[in-house]
């Protein structure tokens, strides 16, 4: 059971992991984590995240906090409300001390989680190991209380996101977006109406937990098929979001474009911008900014991205992966939705997406690769390697070797990454390199390393 208790968030499968016991226990600990009188709560479209509602709401409710429901919202929602004063009848405005969001994200359809805002800041890493070690020791029991205030949290985001973004009305867009059936339908269409945005369509928009057409995970070409499709028949953009709407793909009929390059394209249209990525990222991405602006590597995982987004007051965060902070303009939060339309601001700008693309120096890159290891042996094994390559630095040609998360290893012509995954038993690996040739070397040469330890 303690594998559920992960880096970034609580996931796990449905009645196995996540039973009625262990789920009021997180929430009764949690509620006595969170400060103030209120916690709201939402959750996505998964067939069982309104059972995992009401065993959370019964611990929010032992531990004396005053539950708000959103029903079902995007991810990105959930955070919202974290920095907005909500009004309840009788009460007038209130702030909450924190928020969950029940999701499983992109995996299959039969796991699901918490994501888990206090103080307006992620709560993660060895405060959610902390709560997991409170939980498998407790030996409270929690009776049933799924007594919630009923929240329109939907309207005031979809009032926001509409008024930020009030001076695209009229946009002929020409698009097409991928719901995946996933949150994103709950608001999207909604927004897209109230600012008089035109000429576009919505794929599996209904939300249904079942995934009937496709997996949502938007950073797996497979399920990308549709949007191509449609960007083939004569749509000129195509945007689709994985199953809680904090992540995006962004494509045109020439690019698949991800997270990184995307932070460039924005950071692009910034005066002196701060922006932070991941060490999965393109080192163009890093190089090019720099130019104009600041560019910082950080750990993957979109709490720690979140948590020096606030320290550093920088304007913008990314993943590869296409979770993508906005402090500009916005709360530092990963919303998908809010993307979308700072997205078509650019679109309504003219941006040429793929001219700027083509400007950028050249490079030749691996998706991510994953090599199977245990809970266990994963951070051991990256111990080890970076010990191996410090040692033999020179005989390997390393020019210098950047250890923020796992090991980043740059070479003359390239760079190769080796991390442990914090949420899955693998090791993540991505190369990148200014020619085929460079590439495929530096991919031999560290993937010969790390079967010396695997």
């Amino acid at each position: 059971m303690k594998h559920i208790f992960r880096e970034y968030d609580i996931r796990g499968i449905f009645e196995k992991d996540l039973t009625e016991d262990i789920v009021k226990k997180i929430g009764y600990l949690l509620g006595k984590k969170i400060e103030g009188e209120y916690v709201f709560v939402s959750y996505d479209a998964r067939v069982h995240s309104p059972i995992l509602h009401n065993w959370l709401v019964s611990g929010l409710n032992k531990s004396g906090k005053k539950v708000l429901s959103g029903g079902m919202l995007p991810t990105g929602a959930n955070y919202f409300a974290n920095f907005r004063p909500l009004c309840l009848d009788g009460v007038g405005k209130i702030q909450i001390g924190g928020s969950i969001q029940i999701t499983g994200s992109h995996n299959p359809p039969e796991y699901n989680g918490f994501k888990i805002t206090i103080d307006k800041k992620p709560f993660f890493g060895k405060d959610i190991y902390a709560l997991g070690n409170e939980v498998i020791n407790s030996d409270i029991t929690i009776e049933n209380n799924e007594n919630f205030i009923k929240y329109d949290l939907k309207n005031d985001y979809i009032d926001y996101i509409s008024n930020q973004f009030s001076h695209l009305r009229g946009l002929e867009l020409n698009a097409v977006f991928d719901c995946g059936n996933g949150v994103a339908g709950v608001v999207l269409r909604d927004i897209l109406e109230k600012i008089g945005i035109e000429n576009y369509e919505i794929l599996f928009e209904e939300p249904d937990g079942t995934f009937p057409n496709h997996h949502p995970d938007p950073t797996e070409e497979e399920n990308l098929k549709w949007v191509k499709e449609e960007l083939q028949k004569g749509r000129d953009y195509a945007f689709a979001y994985d199953g809680d709407a904090d992540r995006i793909a962004f494509l045109d009929k020439k690019y698949n474009y991800k997270g990184d390059i995307l932070a460039y394209f924005f950071a692009k249209n910034m005066k002196n911008p701060c922006v932070i990525s991941e060490v999965k990222a393109s080192q163009v991405m890093y190089d090019e900014i720099n130019k104009f602006g600041r560019a910082i590597m950080y750990k993957t995982g979109h709490s720690n991205l979140k948590t020096l987004l606030y320290e550093k007051k920088c304007d913008l965060a990314a993943e590869v992966s296409g979770h993508i902070f906005f402090n500009d303009r916005y709360f530092g939060i990963d919303d998908a939705i809010y993307v979308s339309f700072r997205i078509m601001e650019l679109i309504k700008e003219g941006f040429d997406f793929a001219g700027e693309f083509e400007k950028l120096p050249k490079v030749y890159n691996t998706d991510e690769l994953k090599i199977n290891t245990t809970e266990e042996m994963k951070f051991i094994i990256i111990d080890e390697i970076k010990k191996h390559l410090k040692e033999n630095r020179e005989k390997l040609g390393i020019k210098d070797i950047i250890d923020v998360d796992g090991v980043r290893v740059l070479f003359e012509k390239g760079w190769g990454l080796i991390r442990a995954s914090n949420t899955t038993p693998v090791l993540v690996t991505r190369f990148e390199a200014k020619t085929k040739e460079a590439l495929e070397e530096i991919k031999n040469k560290l993937q010969e390393i790390i079967k010396k330890f695997v």
